[in-house]
């Protein structure tokens, strides 16, 4: 696997934390507001190990001096084996002052131009351009929303949607409680149960015999294509909306043997067509 540095940059306004959100959910490591004068050291640190494959880095650039010592810091990253992007945020300036207004925060530049918003915005693009230039990629934040953002980011960067939800399968018993984190629950407690055959009671949905005495009825393997058909259904239009995760929570009496022989088979269905996928059995060495 490749190492990757992506550099989030560019004007104040448009829009840095929400693709650093989104660099997270994905799974990169992420450093928010890092001095450019401190990339190379850290790059050094980080190639000492392998815990660190992806990394997505906010920086901020706000003089000429800085800009040079930026761009060396970039390159310098190849050095470590750090596959390096830049991603440049860009927004018209009427959008921007738009934008403070709405959230009252301050601009970096506000100061030097005594309040005067505009003049700070301007003055900060001016400051940027050569970087614009520098960049691998342009994004102009103005007419898109936060799911738009996204996924713009997830097409020039991930090659299009597929890292972009991460869909966790968990089972759980139902004497346990549901589990908060849900945002959908199945209760799977209408099919045979095998705790009533001695043989299997003992064993969980992880063994062989109970997956199979599972999906030897008609019923066990309807519900679950019927499940698969709902969720392949769903995590485009929560894609579209920036949604970036699902917790589908199975749930049977106890925990141990048809909940989980579910969720097992929805992980192996929905691994093989995205990257982030995961499956927890919460109840399973509850007796």
């Amino acid at each position: 696997m490749s190492k990757e540095l992506i550099i989030i940059t560019g004007v104040s306004g448009a829009g840095k934390s929400t693709a650093m959100g989104f660099m997270e959910d994905v799974g990169y490591y992420c450093i928010d507001n890092m001095p450019p004068e401190l990339i190379t050291t850290f790059m050094d640190l980080l190639s000492k190990g392998n815990e660190y494959q992806k990394v997505a880095m906010a920086v901020d650039v706000r003089s000429s001096r800085v800009f040079e010592k930026f761009i060396n810091s970039v390159d310098d990253a190849k050095s470590f084996g750090y596959d390096s992007k830049i991603v440049y945020l860009d927004v018209k300036d009427s959008e921007a002052l738009k934008r403070y207004k709405l959230t009252r925060r301050k601009h970096p530049f506000a100061d030097k131009f005594n309040g005067n918003i505009s003049e700070a915005i301007a003055y900060e693009k001016n400051i940027l351009a050569p970087l614009r230039l520098k960049a691998d990629y342009v994004i102009d934040t103005t007419d898109i929303d936060t799911p738009k953002l996204r996924s713009q980011l997830a097409r020039i960067l991930l090659g299009g949607n597929r890292e972009v939800m991460s869909i966790h399968c968990m089972s759980f018993g139902f004497k346990y409680g549901i589990p908060s984190s849900a945002d959908f629950v199945i209760d799977v407690r209408c099919l045979p149960n095998p705790y009533w055959n001695e043989a299997l009671r003992d064993k969980t949905g992880l063994d062989d015999e109970v997956k199979n005495f599972v999906f030897s009825f008609d019923e066990s393997n309807e519900l679950l294509k019927k499940m698969i058909d709902l969720l392949d259904f769903l995590n485009p239009l929560y894609i579209k909306e920036g949604k970036s995760q699902i917790v589908f929570a199975i749930g049977c009496t106890g925990g141990n043997h048809r909940s989980v022989a579910i969720a097992e088979a929805l992980n192996d269905y929905f691994s093989k067509k995205w990257d982030n996928v995961s499956v927890y059995h919460r109840d399973i060495n509850r007796r």
